[in-house]
Formats: structure tokens, C-alpha cells, sequence
């Protein structure tokens, strides 16, 4: 498949990877494990933007949809573990 340079994808992977960064500094600053997890939910689907963005399929089919599916499941934890502090 050829790449196809689609301007709202670029944009989600690279606010995808300034979120992940970032989820990153604040584990790192403040010890959140909520901050990581988020971190790393968003690396999830950063990696699923550079798929569709490449045109490659890295991942079959279900294996895509389990990534996000477990990328917002990590969204959801964290946002839990926000909500018990």
C-alpha cells in the first residue's frame, strides 16, 4: 500500500506522541502511575496512526482493533486511579 499523507492523521500521531511525552515527564516529576499509563495508551495509538498514515498493515486486523481497545482500557484505569486519590 502507498502512504497516504493525510493531514488529520499526522496531527493525531504527533499530539499522540507530545501526549505520551508528557505522560512520561510527569511519572517522572511526580511519580503518577496514571500520568504513565496514559502515557503509554497514547503510544498505543500513536502506533496505530503510523499504520494507517505508512498505508502499512503492521498489525492484522484484530490485532489492531485489540490495541485500541486496550490503549482506552489504560485510559480508563488511569483515569480510575485519578478518581480513587
Amino acid at each position: 500500500m502507498a502512504a497516504v499523507p493525510d493531514p488529520i492523521v499526522i496531527i493525531n500521531l504527533l499530539l499522540c506522541i507530545i501526549i505520551c511525552i508528557l505522560g512520561y515527564l510527569v511519572y517522572r516529576k511526580h511519580g503518577k502511575v496514571s500520568a504513565i499509563l496514559i502515557g503509554i495508551a497514547f503510544g498505543m495509538f500513536s502506533l496505530s496512526h503510523l499504520s494507517v498514515l505508512l498505508g502499512l498493515t503492521l498489525f492484522p486486523e484484530a490485532t489492531f482493533i485489540l490495541l485500541r481497545v486496550c490503549a482506552y482500557t489504560l485510559i480508563a484505569g488511569a483515569l480510575w486511579l485519578l478518581l480513587s486519590e
